[in-house]
Order: C-alpha cells, then structure tokens, then sequence
C-alpha cells in the first residue's frame, strides 16, 4: 500500500518513461540488419559495420561525458520537465529517417544524426527520471521505485521486441516514430514538473537576477535588482555549470559516492561491451536474423521486469540496496560469459541499487548534479567500451586471428564485470546524508 501511495503521483512520469523506451527499444533488433544491409548486402559479417558502431558508441560517449552533467545540473535550476523535453523530442528524427527510407544514403544520414542526437539524449532521460523520482519519494522507499521505474524500462524493452517480432523492418520504424512523438507529446500536456516553482530559476532565457539558497531541507530562489546590494554570490547564465572540478569535488564529498563512481563505470563498460559485441558475434557464427535478436532481447527482458516489479520490493527491505547491489553484479559476471539470459532476474538489481546508494549521499537540490555526474561517468565508459572491444571482436571473428577464439572480447567483458563486482563488495554504504547536508550548490544567477 505504501508502494502504491509513493508511486501513485510518477504515473505520468512511468507513462512517458515507457511510451520513449518503447519506440527507442523496438529498433534494435532491426538496426543490425539495416547497418549491415546498407554496407555490406548479402553478408553476415562486416568488419566496416563492426568499426562504425564502435565509433558512434565512443562519439555518443564523448558527448555525453560532457552532457549528462549538464543536463543535471540544469534540471535542479529549470525543472526535471523542462529539460526532459530536450531529449525526449530529439530522439524522433533519427527514427524518423529510417521510417522514410533504409538506403545506404537514408542509413547515412541516419548515422549522423543519431550520433549528434544521441550526444544529449543518451542516458539523459533515465538521469532526469531518476532525479525526478528522487524529488518525489522518501529515502527508505526511494531503492523500490528506483527499481519499479528500471522495472517500467525493461517492460517497454519486452513490448519492443515483441512488436519487431512481428513486424517487417520497415513498419518498425515508422511505428517506432509514431510513438516518440506520441511521448513527447503526452510528456508535454500530463507530466507535472516535480519541483516546486518557487524553488526554480527564472526560464533559461530570461535575464533577471535571482538569488539561490539551498539547504538540505529546501531550495529557495527570490528575485534581486541590485548589484553589490547582497553577499550572495550572483553568476551570469550558464556560469557555474559542471566543470572537471565540480565533479571531482561531488566524487571525493564521499567515500560512498566514489566506490559507486568506480562501479558504475566497470558495470557500464561492460555492459556497452556486450551490446556491442554478442550481436555481431551471434550474427557471424549462427547467422542471427532481427527475429532470433528480439527472441533473446524478450526472454532477458520479461525476466528482467518480473525481477524489478516483484523481487525487488520484497528484497530491498530485508537486504539493503548495497547487498543487492554485490548480488546483482555478481550475476552479471556469470551472466557474460555465458550468455545466460535467465541471469536477468538478478543481475538488473545492480542499477537501480547503485542508483540508490548515491541519491542518498547529496542533498535534496543536488540530485540532477548527482545522477548527472554518475551518468557521465557512465558515458565515459561508453567511449572507453567500443575502443577496447570493437576491434576485439572485429579480429577474433576474422580470418586474421591471431588463435581460434570467436569470443574472446565476451570473455574479456566477464572480466570487467567481476571488477565491479569486487568493487562493491568492498562499498560500506554510510549514513544517508541527503537529509543533513548542507547544499555545496548554493549560487545566484544573474
């Protein structure tokens, strides 16, 4: 009942959330066909799709190293909704692209643009979403919805892939298009934006003074109109957004925060790996089609949402996110090797769970600089990921070989899930301090 009362409130949010992972989800098992179909027709591996993929994964990396941040930060100024428009609208002219046509010449123009757009939408939507939630839920319950709102991505993953089960390529991206503009849209008209409007800067283009008091219990603005009349310290627009040193601050403001920083980044680097690995491995050694990818993506996908919607409510109170977290990660070194895709029942505990674990180490206006931060890291990762595996699994599945070991990369991938599986072993998660910090974001805007 509790549970119901606390999610009661992010329906539109869970909406939103599942309508933009539905479109965005549906396409993948597509997009290997259509890559390879548009570069190298009529075969089953291709080193040149191989390359391209890894280097669109590294640029959307570097571009998200520098967004995630940002894109934090200036939802605890402006609002989680106003900043979640930005990536949720983006996200439907690449998919637009491939709906009109899947030529070489449409596939290149679609490359592009998902490179540039991805730069600020990936990963944004599920950091505001988080730091919305954060803005609605109490600590003690925040681990549970945290889980719930990954449980409602994972559903939106299961009804993708079915859809593209039956579906031709071409109907799945127009489809996928139709409902990214159907998210965005109903974003716009339902979703109520979760911080209270005294408590957010003037619109990003207005140029009035405000002053900015930020405490661990609220945070307040007021209009100023003198220069020099206050000792609170007024910054121009866009001053006093993330730098390298802001980050390194918010990662040594607590043991805590860094260990989850360092697991954060193995988990992620491994998993960008698999990705990017284990679907031009199956499709070079057992010949996958879209169909055989959507059957995989289903079977990890459902056990996956039944994991986040049932277990994990009942677990979280009787292990704590910081076991479950070890539990998780645990699984998923099982898990890549193996290919076992039954593991996701708990190897899905991990995100959530670290998700947690560092909402709880900031303060309550501090939330979109927290998740932002840890998303970046994740972004770093997601440049590092394709550098290391791609021409791994480029080599190890060509006739240049140096031994006959097609899965190599996967197994390499195992190893750096087990480095953050050892790592969070080693996390003793302190005190919550969101309730008792003192906000380091105080600032005014001028």
């Amino acid at each position: 009942m509790e549970i119901i009362k606390a999610t009661s409130g992010l329906s539109h949010l869970f909406m939103t959330i599942f309508l933009h992972h539905f479109s965005t989800f549906m396409v993948l098992p597509a997009i290997t066909d259509v890559t390879m179909s548009a570069l190298c027709p009529g075969k089953d591996e291709c080193s040149l799709a191989i390359y391209l993929t890894g280097f669109q994964q590294a640029i959307i990396g570097l571009g998200t190293l520098v967004t995630m941040p940002l894109m934090g930060n200036l939802s605890d100024k402006y609002g989680r909704k106003a900043l979640l428009t930005v990536p949720v609208t983006l996200t439907i002219i690449p998919l637009a692209i491939l709906a009109y046509s899947r030529t070489k010449s449409f596939f290149y123009a679609y490359y592009i643009l998902r490179t540039l757009t991805a730069m600020l939408c990936e990963g944004s939507v599920h950091c505001l979403a988080l730091a919305y939630v954060a803005d609605n839920v109490p600590e003690e319950r925040r681990a549970t919805v945290f889980g719930i709102l990954s449980g409602i991505g994972s559903c939106a993953f299961v009804c993708g892939n079915i859809s593209t089960r039956f579906l031709s390529t071409s109907l799945t991206f127009q489809v996928a298009t139709v409902v990214a503009i159907v998210a965005a849209v109903y974003m716009r008209i339902f979703l109520q934006e979760s911080m209270r409007e005294e408590s957010l800067y003037t619109p990003i283009l207005s140029k009035e003074k405000v002053e900015i008091s930020c405490s661990s219990e609220q945070h307040s603005t007021r209009k100023v109109s003198g220069s020099g009349e206050h000792s609170t310290k007024k910054v121009q627009l866009f001053e006093g957004l993330p730098s390298i040193q802001d980050t390194v601050s918010l990662l040594k403001s607590s043991t805590t925060f860094s260990q989850a920083a360092v697991v954060a980044f193995f988990s992620n680097l491994a998993d960008l790996g698999l990705h990017a690995s284990t679907m031009y491995y199956l499709k070079a050694k057992f010949h996958f089609n879209k169909d055989q990818f959507a059957d995989l993506m289903v079977i990890s996908g459902i056990a996956g949402t039944v994991s986040q919607l049932v277990m994990m409510p009942i677990l979280v109170p009787v292990l704590g996110e910081a076991r479950l977290l070890s539990i998780g990660l645990f699984f998923n070194c099982v898990h890549v090797p193996y290919a076992a895709a039954v593991f996701s029942v708990l190897f899905v505990f991990s995100q959530p769970c670290m998700r947690t674990i560092v909402s709880k180490q900031v303060g309550s206006c501090e939330q979109g600089k927290a998740q932002g931060c840890i998303s970046g890291i994740c972004s770093f990762a997601g440049v590092v990921s394709p550098l290391v595996f791609s021409p791994l699994t480029a080599l190890f599945l060509s006739e240049t070989a140096p031994f006959n070991f097609p899965g190599f990369s996967i197994m390499c991938i195992g190893f750096a899930a087990m480095v953050a599986f050892i790592q969070s072993i080693m996390i003793r998660t302190a005190p919550p301090i969101s309730n008792r910090r003192v906000s380091q974001c105080n600032s005014a805007l001028a």
